[in-house]
């Protein structure tokens, strides 16, 4: 047993928590998942805190039940005056009425239940106002409050409904002899008796001579659900008066059983723990259930966000597969930098006479600084396009995967599926940027070699073009003619290297270069996946949510005062 003000205490947690933990993804139960959460945030707000806060506050007393069961009348007769409006159109009754003795008007503000509610004293039709009438006739420490349909044909007079019935101390239900065994007004009361509700059922409009078989079957049904303690009264069909108000005598059990509670302060009290702990566990229990499906919506959230990472992680790998394979020496490319090194005797001593090679080989490869440049501007125009065929590639396996599922499909905006409208021009920024890093580090790495015959001989742009030709034909992959061709290329692009600055030195730099262009690639492929990021993270699921849900139900079902 805690005290109320600790009970207090894990409410607010557990309101916070609720209100934290959202559940937007459109997964099979989340539709009936947001509303528990939503009725029991109103319920939590509406009278579990305001009963806590206020445990001595009058014993609400909420009439609800089915249409044209006769609950305006039966109010209006339990009261001896015309406070609510019964009426013969479908809806009647579309903004609740909350009767209660003057003296306790000052339980009855805005802050002590039903907050949401706007106060009128003067009547109305709106649905989100409650009209306060103060009724002399009525009884010290208690209030009655007339709802609206619990089957309207209205879903905010049916809202309104469940939400003024979770406000409840105590549910007056009215049911007619006609339609007692409908299925709503049985959901409601399954409901009642699952959160230990204090619950008095009034069976209305009942023909005269039928109300012992009546009220026998609709005892029976009573106890077979669970409230076979609930006190049941019978209202006998009767003619109302000029008011509109059915026979004293008519509601006189009713009326009689209400003051009663509202004279006897125990009574009272005991009704209120009654329904206000049946409340309290019942929040433990439903917020535990809701917490762990939010559990499944984060869940659901990084199974997509790794299915788009995976995506883009693959794009990586076969960029980095494509770029050291010798897949890049081949066509526009080859033709270039066959033209920088010439493809006919160059190539054919490097078969034989590789030592010759190293020595001689600035003679083909002196004075053809464009030949260099076409080259850098081939090797760009290649790499771009593998970069935006694999970022569309990602786009495309990473909106398949999203679109396998519901929740996925309702997240997904069609330009997802493709490559960002700016990524051909950040690929060709990363390409010239791995570039102009390939030509500074082998001017770095030149530095003391500059005024050597075979430095000059070759250029910066040309040694530059030469790496990036050894990088690219790292792992000949290729098979075919093309393997000889752009083994033959790297090797001699290896030899052309070494012969500046040395095998080891041609390694290490030849690492370097591979490193940084899978350092560029990897960025610019996670800014591509951040997009898939981005549209998460507007969720705002959080496993901190989760967890805060599930210790706030813990906590309540600790709390129970």
């Amino acid at each position: 047993m805690t005290s109320d003000q600790e009970a207090v205490e894990a409410v607010e947690r557990l309101r916070a928590a609720l209100a934290g933990a959202t559940l937007p993804l459109d997964l099979p139960s989340a539709a009936a998942r947001r509303t528990e959460r939503q009725e029991l945030l109103d319920q939590l707000e509406d009278y579990v805190l305001p009963r806590l806060r206020q445990i001595e506050a009058p014993l609400l007393a909420v009439v609800g039940g089915s249409t044209g069961a006769g609950k305006s009348t039966l109010v209006n007769s339990l009261l001896g005056s015309r406070v609510t409006e019964p009426g013969v159109l479908r809806p009647t009754t579309r903004s609740p009425v909350l009767a209660f003795n003057p003296a306790d008007a000052r339980w009855f503000d805005a802050g002590r239940i039903l907050p949401d509610l706007a106060r009128t004293s003067a009547p109305t039709q709106d649905p989100a106002a409650l009209q306060l009438v103060p009724v002399e006739s009525l009884h010290e420490g208690l209030a009655v409050l007339d709802a609206p349909d619990i089957d309207s044909v209205e879903s905010r007079n049916r809202t309104l409904a469940s939400q003024l019935l979770a406000a409840a101390d105590l549910w007056l239900f009215v049911t007619s002899a006609a339609r007692y065994a409908d299925q709503v007004p049985w959901d409601f009361l399954r409901a009642a008796a699952e959160r230990s509700t204090a619950v008095a059922v009034v069976l209305d409009r009942v023909p005269p001579g039928a109300e012992d078989e009546v009220t026998q079957h609709l005892r029976q049904m009573l106890a077979e659900r669970g409230l076979a303690r609930s006190p049941l009264f019978t209202v006998t069909e009767s003619p109302v008066d000029g008011s509109g108000l059915l026979p004293a005598a008519a509601v006189a059990p009713v009326r009689e059983w209400l003051h009663g509670l509202a004279a006897d302060s125990a009574a009272r009290a005991a009704v209120v723990r009654q329904t206000l702990e049946g409340a309290i566990r019942s929040a433990a229990s439903r917020s535990g259930a809701l917490a762990a499906a939010h559990a499944e919506q984060v869940d659901t959230v990084e199974r997509l966000r790794s299915d788009a990472r995976q995506a883009y992680r693959a794009a990586v790998t076969q960029v980095e597969e494509a770029s050291a394979d010798g897949t890049l020496l081949r066509g526009e490319v080859l033709a270039r930098w066959q033209e920088f090194v010439g493809t006919g005797e160059l190539l054919r001593s490097l078969e034989t006479r590789v030592g010759w090679l190293r020595d001689r080989v600035g003679g083909w490869v002196r004075g053809k600084p464009v030949q260099a440049e076409r080259v850098t501007v081939a090797v760009e125009s290649g790499l771009e396009s593998l970069l935006v065929e694999h970022a569309e590639s990602a786009a495309e396996q990473a909106s398949w995967a999203w679109g396998s599922s519901e929740a996925g499909r309702a997240l997904l905006p069609p330009e997802l599926s493709r490559a960002s409208r700016g990524f051909r021009a950040a690929a060709e920024r990363a390409v010239r940027d791995w570039q102009q890093g390939v030509l500074d580090l082998v001017r770095s790495e030149g530095a003391d070699k500059r005024s050597t015959a075979r430095f000059l001989a070759f250029g910066v742009n040309g040694l530059s073009v030469a790496l990036m030709v050894v990088v690219f034909a790292h792992t000949a992959g290729i098979t075919g003619a093309e393997a000889g061709i752009a083994g033959g290329s790297a090797v001699l692009g290896q030899k052309l290297l070494e012969a500046v600055f040395g095998d080891q030195a041609v390694r290490r730099l030849a690492e370097h270069a591979r490193r940084d262009l899978a350092a560029r690639v990897t960025e610019l492929y996670a800014a591509e996946a951040a997009r898939f990021d981005e549209v998460l993270d507007g969720l705002g699921l959080a496993g901190a949510d989760t967890e805060a849900l599930w210790e706030a139900s813990r906590s309540v079902g600790r709390a129970t005062p």
